[in-house]
């Protein structure tokens, strides 16, 4: 069929051996349906205060909420930037409220100062798995569940991430942060055997990155604690990869914690640093020979 150009509404362009993945129109299609085309652009796609609660007069057209909270979702597989605040916005599908509506429209907001943005692949050696995980405890101020997030890198190519609200509400930091990094190894666990039926086996052990010491303790601490039996199977599991050397819990300054951006707002210099770091970045230079300039079908609604 020839070189790749767009694949279910995201284009590629090609230069070399690295790809640049974008949904620039897609994401002009969004905005004209929310009638924001010509709106004031934002720095970052969320502010620095707390979550989102239920509080608020109902919107007055629900529908377009919810179309335009699904329409953002399928733009995070190019844009993981803004996976936080749509996973947020996303929550109050059912209920939505005024607050949650601003919300949606700073991200809208932000896609216009950012529409050339996109996603980075290159080749890289050697093709290790590196994990960063984050947990933002107790940040949902109706139920005190924390929201956690981990991105997969496979060399220096981001492969996977994911920010969601945890199903349980955690005793503590130290629990949510334990179960983000739990899930992060069930995920690089399984691309792991994918690689290997690929017949591309890792050479070396998973290194799972986290800013909390005490996780980091207890993923090779063979002492089970009374105050950790609730969180038994995720100790169990974490120190059972440890212990075959699949994996290594290390610990990460939060300088250098790149999954804060799926957990909380940001300010902007620290947004915008840590999003450089996830190769989500602007499109090659169009006078780049074997670049690939193609026009984007529209994606889904």
């Amino acid at each position: 069929m020839g070189p790749l150009h767009h694949f279910l509404g995201v284009s590629v362009q090609r230069r070399g051996d690295s790809l640049f993945l974008s949904q620039r129109q897609y994401m002009l299609d969004i905005l004209d349906r929310a009638g924001m085309s010509h709106c004031k652009p934002s720095n970052t796609p969320v502010d620095t205060h707390s979550k989102l609660s239920a509080d608020g007069v109902s919107v007055a057209d629900p529908s377009q909420y919810r179309s335009l909270a699904g329409a953002l979702q399928y733009l995070t597989f190019t844009r993981p930037d803004i996976a936080y605040v749509v996973q947020q916005v996303y929550l109050y599908m059912h209920d939505s409220r005024e607050p949650h509506l601003s919300a949606l429209k700073r991200i809208l907001r932000y896609l216009q100062g950012t529409l050339d943005l996109g996603l980075h692949l290159h080749r890289t050696s050697p093709a290790d798995l590196t994990v960063y995980t984050d947990a933002d405890w107790a940040g949902y101020p109706d139920t005190r569940k924390s929201t956690l997030g981990y991105a997969v890198f496979l060399g220096d190519n981001l492969i996977f991430w994911s920010s969601k609200r945890q199903p349980t509400v955690s005793r503590s930091s130290a629990e949510a942060e334990y179960r983000a990094v739990a899930n992060g190894v069930v995920e690089a666990c399984w691309l792991c055997q994918l690689l290997i039926e690929l017949c591309c086996p890792l050479r070396r052990a998973i290194v799972v990155y986290c800013d909390n010491v005490i996780v980091v303790y207890l993923s090779t601490n063979l002492v089970q604690h009374q105050r950790t039996k609730h969180i038994e199977i995720d100790l169990h599991f974490v120190r059972e990869r440890v212990a075959l050397g699949e994996v290594r819990v290390l610990h990460v300054p939060t300088s250098s914690q790149y999954v804060d951006i799926f957990t909380k707002g940001l300010p902007t210099s620290v947004f915008t640093e840590f999003r450089s770091s996830l190769n989500v970045r602007g499109a090659p230079s169009s006078d780049c020979g074997g670049v690939l300039e193609c026009n984007m079908a529209c994606g889904p609604a």
